[in-house]
């Protein structure tokens, strides 16, 4: 018999759902087809259900943070089940010991992280048994079948574990070093808190904290323009004094001299310049490029976009989701006409057809084998669904994954740029730019971009003669650098600090080596968030105090460099593809890490760190606050507490109390104020935002008194 172990619960439910099964506690029974003559079983993992083992588990004094201990780095790296997850790795344990399994099919995400959770899990189980690997990009019917027709040998992905493995140990090693060593300094100066630090993180962050220092130390200086309006034969259009390539006045005075000496004088059109541009269709998806752009339309965060994204993909209507490419095989291309006739049955998009192009199969903007990486773009598989059918986010999502493919059928869009030389008295010169949209082409199915507000010309010619209608002087103030979107911070670490905001420069990203990975960029900002470096304000990321202190305490030392930590990432994608050596990059992280401390304590001695005191925040899931008292139980009258993710009664102890009140309800998290008023008045307001399945509703909450439990009122 083959057991089928997948990654994640409704991941495995897809892959055999073709199948008959019969459901067990934690696994399934395949009953025998043609791909499991003999019948079968399939389990999941629930994610990572192991974890590399706490400092103190190789040696007992490794808990005590003190600079004695540094740097911790063990012989050999070792694995423990997550407490949480133990249930779940008995079951498989016990399903790969069995007898009649003799072998392993590992189903786990096509993808690095994929290999490091299935097989971490049957190395650390001590199993030796022929094992087959399952690589498919889309959870369709089709995709999953052709997959097991083609299983891969194991040999064939093994390098992708070493290099995931080697990543983890490599970044518990800087991690749990770097995060000790600055924390017990920065103790020693009086800043009592835990500091995170990281290979990825932390030259993240020092790209952050760069930007805002760059724009508190900016000084703003006024500067003047003169801005005339002209009228040549009956046609008007505006320009901006320039003389020397600068429009910009750094003294009111003189730019109410010009101001003076062009009213109503004659004007000229000495030079007038039309330039055609054409902009081809966006390349497909990538991660970066979704959650890019799901950021600037939505302001949506990349992690929530990789979330909803990966719940389409458990639905099997798009593609793989943690993919780096932005190109198609050809093979896929030929399926693209297939899906866009479905796609042309939904009323939403069927103005958008039919398309200007019934096929890119034979186009290399989008077609290019060689620059398919494990996986393709994120396209729309050929399951299609009505976006409208789906809960609003996954809506969101899917639409743009949808028009990326629609955009790529249709033609190029073409602007005229001109540019309007106007002389004022045959001395003072004015500048005009415009643009006129001669072909929509692909922008017809995209969302309209900012800088469609472009100024539209008259058509106007030189030579052409007039005068100058109005005159007037506009005061203005020099700009700091603006703060990063959460979107813009994926661009940014992609390009390893090369900061890049237009997805098509494919030389660029393609040769750069950025910081963190597709998969793994999302994760790192929300752990800056959580962790207190950063602030999401209305979609603006700032830097705390306590990002500076870290960031000023690090300095210039490799931990905090974007560059280095590019060329780590691309060592282990060297090592994913074969052709690095693991334990030469351990070998040197090792040393890395001495170092790290190393610096760390010798610098220690310069850090002045005043005007950046902070008080320290505490997290609302931290000892700190539990134990807060919010109301009343409603079973005993006893204190109903704060106890983290729930709200139970304070009398357990002393009378089994068992009244508990979780603090999210299908999906909706509950205020403290919506849990008080469910208390003193039996019901709450009006709540929106209820998930049951794929469907979203409002209700208001009540407590029956009858039944002793919450109920819905709609």
């Amino acid at each position: 018999m083959k057991l089928l172990i997948a990654e994640k619960p409704d991941q495995a439910k897809a892959l055999v759902s073709q199948f008959k099964t019969k459901k067990q506690d934690g696994y399934l029974i395949i009953e025998p087809n043609k791909w499991f003559p003999n019948g079968g079983y399939c389990t999941w993992a629930v994610g990572h259900l192991l974890q590399l083992s706490a400092p103190e588990n190789y040696f007992p004094s490794w808990k005590k943070w003190t600079l004695l201990n540094l740097p911790m780095i063990p012989d050999k790296f070792q694995y423990e089940v997550v407490r949480s997850k133990n249930k779940q790795y008995q079951i498989i344990k016990k399903l790969l010991q069995k007898k009649e399994v003799t072998e392993i099919i590992h189903g786990g995400d096509a993808g690095r992280e994929g290999e490091l959770i299935i097989r971490s899990i049957i190395q650390m189980i001590g199993i030796h048994k022929p094992m087959k690997r399952l690589w498919i990009s889309s959870l369709t019917q089709k995709a999953v079948l052709e997959g097991f027709d083609s299983l891969l040998t194991e040999e064939k992905t093994r390098n992708l574990y070493y290099e995931a493995y080697t990543r983890a140990c490599a970044d518990w090693l800087v991690g749990m070093n770097a995060s000790r060593v600055f924390s017990i300094l920065l103790k020693e100066k009086g800043i009592s808190d835990v500091f995170s630090a990281g290979r990825v993180q932390t030259p993240t962050l020092a790209l952050i904290v760069k930007r805002e220092k760059e724009i508190e130390g900016f000084e703003s200086k006024p500067f003047w323009e003169v801005i005339a309006t002209f009228t040549m034969d009956g046609k008007h259009y505006e320009g901006k004094w320039y003389k020397e390539n600068q429009s910009r006045i750094e003294e009111e005075e003189m730019a109410q001299k010009i101001a003076l000496f062009c009213e109503g004088k004659t004007a000229e059109i000495v030079h007038a310049e039309k330039e055609r541009k054409k902009f081809e269709p966006p390349l497909l998806f990538n991660l970066s490029a979704l959650q890019a752009t799901a950021n600037n339309i939505y302001k949506f965060p990349p992690k929530k976009t990789l979330d909803v994204l990966q719940k389409l993909y458990q639905k099997g209507i798009v593609s793989y989701p943690r993919s780096d490419s932005n190109y198609v095989t050809k093979g896929e291309a030929e399926t693209f006409p297939y899906i866009l006739e479905k796609l042309s049955d939904f009323k939403e998009y069927s103005s958008l057809f039919p398309v200007p192009k019934k096929s890119i199969a034979n186009n290399k903007r989008f077609v290019n084998e060689k620059k398919v990486t494990d996986h393709y773009a994120i396209i729309p598989t050929e399951q299609v669904k009505d976006p409208t059918k789906l809960p609003t986010d996954e809506a969101k999502i899917y639409d743009l994954v949808i028009r990326r493919l629609i955009a790529a059928h249709y033609d190029s869009s073409q602007f005229d740029y001109t540019t309007i030389i106007t002389l004022v008295d045959k001395r003072a010169q004015f500048i005009s730019k415009g643009k006129q949209q001669i072909n929509e082409g692909w922008r017809k199915v995209l969302y309209k971009q900012q800088d469609d507000t472009d100024v539209i010309l008259p058509i106007l010619e030189e030579g052409e003669t007039g005068f100058v209608k109005s005159v007037h002087v506009k005061a203005g103030k020099t700009q700091p650098p603006k703060r990063y979107t959460e979107g813009q911070l994926i661009t940014l670490m992609k390009t390893a600090g090369k900061f890049i905001d237009n997805e098509e420069l494919e030389k660029v990203l393609n040769k750069t080596e950025g910081l963190g990975t597709e998969a793994t960029r999302a994760g790192i900002i929300t752990m800056l968030k959580d962790r207190q470096y950063i602030e999401v304000v209305k979609n603006q990321v700032f830097a705390t105090k306590k990002a500076r202190i870290l960031i000023d305490a690090i300095g210039g030392a490799i931990l905090a460099s974007p560059e280095m930590t590019a060329k780590w990432e691309q060592r282990l994608g060297e090592i994913g593809q074969g052709a690095a050596s693991p334990v030469t990059f351990m070998e040197q992280t090792k040393k890395l890490t001495a170092k790290i401390v190393e610096d760390a304590t010798q610098n220690s001695v310069k850090w002045n760190f005043q005007g950046l005191e902070y008080e320290v925040k505490k997290n609302s899931k931290s000892k700190f606050t539990l134990g807060k008292v919010i109301g009343k139980c409603k079973l005993c009258d006893g204190d109903l507490v704060d106890k983290g993710n729930f709200y139970g009664c304070g009398n357990y102890k002393q009378t089994s109390c068992k009244f508990i009140l979780s603090k999210t309800i299908l999906g909706k998290k509950l205020s403290e104020t919506t849990v008080k008023n469910l208390l003193t008045k039996g019901e709450t307001g009006v709540l929106k935002g209820f998930k049951k399945g794929d469907k979203t509703f409002n209700a208001t909450l009540i407590w029956d008194d009858k039944e002793n439990k919450i109920s819905f009122k709609f």
